[in-house]
């Protein structure tokens, strides 16, 4: 596809000029569609037809092609907060336990594991060095009485991706579980929880997935569905569902036990849309296109004064470059932004924060690059 037919996809191109994907992402035009055709099913026939429930298990597939899983491996949730709580709440913690994370992580990875300590559970929160986390450092925090590593796959506020394959050998080498926070890296930096030994994995799809609030997914690992104990269950999370007069609590032998009641069909429905263009563009072909956009935004800013502080190495790049300048207000230039030129960035952390996508154009960056003041 090329890039005016992307870009014909996403109705805000015609309103706004919108790089700010790590937020809120607006919605792509067949994940428009496929929710208008959920609401329009579901007036004139109700559930009677029900292609809704198939619908989700097609997108079920999808997810687990997005991330090398088998479908059996995926169900869906609300949001990140709700699969890290999955995990959190799930495992058979000991006093004297430990959970080595980071102090980059939103708040989503951080609140559940904090709760733990009143089970004597302590949170280890390795801290950053300029930016980036050491992988010696995570290293260092994992000892014998380390149960799980919980980071994000790219931090929010300034774009620092982890290298997940070494961190998920380490963890396979100790015995410790690896749990991935994905929602700042599915779409553009692609996962593979097989050759990143990841072990679980939360993914809300608000933001690079081009989905509504309140639809993700989560990942288990087969071999560990048994080991972690839901912290809610249902009817969905029985084999036998609401079977007329029987009862009997038999949960389901893959991640659906962790399924209570009803899904988000016309979020399930759009998020599957949005993953589908996903893959029409090509995993390869996003990632290329945002990393030449990012690459393009970060020396700009940089050549008209501004630090870039989010890291570049092939590595650690992702599709956040945040960056700031000591001579202004940034938030006052994110609203003069909106308003004079309705470019939408973010601040995060005192910085200015951009996040293009795959059908953001160079144009774009230059126009953001262009009504910047000199640093």
């Amino acid at each position: 596809m090329n890039l005016n037919a992307i870009r014909e996809q996403f109705p805000i191109t015609r309103n706004y000029n919108f790089l700010n994907h790590a937020a809120v992402a607006p919605l792509s035009r067949p994940a428009m569609e496929a929710m208008c055709g959920y609401a329009t099913e579901l007036a004139e026939y109700a559930y009677l037809r029900g292609a809704f429930y198939r619908a989700a298990e097609r997108v079920r597939q999808q997810a687990a092609r997005l991330i090398n899983a088998d479908p059996a491996e995926i169900t869906f949730v609300k949001n990140t907060s709700e699969g890290v709580n999955y995990v959190a709440n799930g495992i058979p913690w000991r006093t004297g336990d430990n959970v080595v994370s980071t102090t980059m992580e939103f708040p989503a990875n951080v609140y559940p594991w904090m709760a733990l300590e009143a089970r004597g559970v302590q949170l280890r929160a390795v801290p950053e060095d300029d930016g980036r986390v050491p992988f010696d450092r995570i290293a260092a925090s994992i000892d014998n009485r380390t149960r799980v590593v919980a980071v994000s796959a790219v931090q929010w506020s300034n774009g620092f991706r982890l290298d997940l394959t070494r961190l998920g050998e380490l963890c396979r080498e100790k015995g410790v579980l690896f749990f991935v926070d994905a929602i700042q890296s599915l779409g553009v930096n692609p996962i593979d929880v097989r050759r990143m030994h990841i072990d679980m994995l939360s993914c809300g799809g608000h933001k690079w997935l081009t989905s509504p609030e309140g639809v993700g997914i989560f990942y288990c690992q087969r071999e560990l569905v048994g080991h972690i104990k839901p912290s809610e269950v249902g009817y969905m999370s029985m084999k036998q569902g609401h079977a007329d007069g029987e009862i009997d609590y038999d949960l389901h032998d893959d991640v659906r036990r962790f399924d209570s009641g009803s899904y988000n069909l016309a979020g399930i429905c759009a998020m599957g849309a949005s993953i589908q263009l996903l893959f029409d563009v090509g995993l390869d072909e996003a990632q290329v296109r945002v990393k030449g956009l990012t690459d393009m935004l970060a020396e700009g800013v940089a050549h008209k004064g501004w630090r870039v502080h989010s890291p570049r190495t092939p590595s650690e790049w992702s599709g956040i470059v945040s960056f700031s300048s000591e001579k202004h207000d940034v938030d006052a230039i994110r609203r003069h932004l909106r308003h004079e030129f309705r470019i939408v960035v973010a601040t995060r952390r005192g910085r200015l924060r951009a996040s293009p996508h795959y059908y953001n154009s160079p144009d774009e960056i230059r126009q953001l690059i262009d009504a910047l003041p000199t640093g």
